[in-house]
């Protein structure tokens, strides 16, 4: 299964104050990713939050990858 993250994430100024978040919900990227990162399961976060598919998941690992591999420090 492709995981086209561009067509499930959107920014949307009026929305959490602008933050990237999952299309059609209020749950941010961050929000997603701070879950994942204190250990919770894609199922207990599903289970949270039953708006969230896997695929959403997915999307939000793939967007934060994808910010991660653009992400530069230039040396002074």
């Amino acid at each position: 299964m492709e995981n086209n993250w561009q067509n499930l994430i959107s920014i949307n100024p009026d929305i959490r104050f602008g933050k990237p978040i999952i299309t059609g919900t209020r749950i941010c990227i961050s929000d997603i990713l701070s879950w994942l990162s204190t250990g919770m399961s894609f199922e207990e976060i599903i289970e949270d939050f039953p708006e969230l598919k896997r695929q959403h998941i997915l999307a939000a690992l793939a967007f934060a990858a994808n910010r991660e591999n653009i992400t530069k420090i230039i040396a002074a």
